[in-house]
């Protein structure tokens, strides 16, 4: 077996053992979609990613996985390859600058001081979720208050439903059925169903959680996608938190794994999510 570099690192994290775990292998040459797909379902994390050489025109290039499926963009994978691949010295950053390749395309990077990394999030798009949908929104969402802004399927890579609750106390208080949230998305081709409330809490503007149970993720940590996601459909409304270009969000406290957002919508209307980057296992994996 070829031995390769490997990583486990928290991201959106302050300190190790918050934010949302990602593993990392190194010099990914030679194993095929399925080989990476085995290893990202023997990880048991909500991603995995391989580091690959790029085309022209990126420093460096990344494969992202769940346990179920690969996917062509997520946050805390994008933020935590960034952070890898200048540990690795397989990159580095012109003018604070990288450019990251991966299935949904050539993205931008920011690399801030203290390695604070930023990623440009794909556009995200509203789309129109297929027939039967709201019912099966409803059954998710029973017994909850929703927010001011209405609930829809958002695509930035992955999709989302993105949904306002009507407080933060709710929102942390939520209870997910998971098998009505794993029928939901399973029925809409979705990743996940994201939530989020104005904070009522000093040090945040916002609150997010996430869940994605037919991926088997009940609730994920920490997820930049998700928050992408719910800044594109605040920025449509015209309600960005914050200053109403920058805003900080929080998420992963109710899994133990508190973790922080970093959001901003620039003039353009692209939205860019970071944080900060904890590595806690070094190593090498044969597989």
């Amino acid at each position: 077996m070829t031995q390769r570099r490997f990583m486990q690192l928290d991201v959106f994290a302050e300190r190790p053992g918050a934010g949302n775990p990602l593993a990392v292998v190194v010099h990914a040459e030679g194993l095929d979609t399925e080989a990476m797909q085995a290893f990202a379902n023997w990880t048991n994390l909500s991603e995995t990613i391989f580091l690959l050489p790029p085309d022209a025109g990126a420093d460096y290039r990344v494969r992202i996985f769940t346990p179920r499926q690969e996917l062509p963009f997520a946050g805390h994978p994008s933020v935590g390859a960034a952070w890898a691949a200048l540990e690795a010295g397989l990159a580095q950053p012109g003018n604070g600058d990288l450019v990251q390749q991966c299935a949904a395309g050539r993205l931008p990077v920011r690399v801030g001081a203290d390695r604070v990394i930023s990623v440009r999030a794909p556009r995200a798009k509203r789309i129109s979720p297929p027939a039967g949908s709201d019912a099966l929104l409803d059954r998710a969402l029973a017994g909850l208050s929703r927010g001011a802004l209405a609930p829809a399927l958002w695509d930035n890579g992955p999709q989302w439903w993105v949904v306002e609750l009507a407080d933060e106390a709710q929102l942390r208080a939520m209870c997910p059925d998971l098998a009505a949230i794993s029928a939901l998305t399973l029925h809409d081709g979705a990743v996940g169903l994201a939530v989020f409330a104005r904070s009522s809490t000093a040090g945040y503007d916002l609150v997010v959680r996430a869940f994605c149970p037919a991926d088997g993720i009940p609730e994920d940590p920490v997820t930049g996608s998700a928050n992408a996601c719910v800044a594109a459909a605040l920025a449509e409304a015209s309600r960005v938190p914050g200053d109403g270009s920058r805003y900080l969000a929080s998420q992963g406290r109710e899994v133990g794994r508190d973790g922080y957002v970093e959001v901003q919508v620039d003039a353009e209307g692209e939205v860019w999510i970071g944080g900060r980057v904890q590595a806690v296992i070094r190593g090498h994996v044969d597989w």
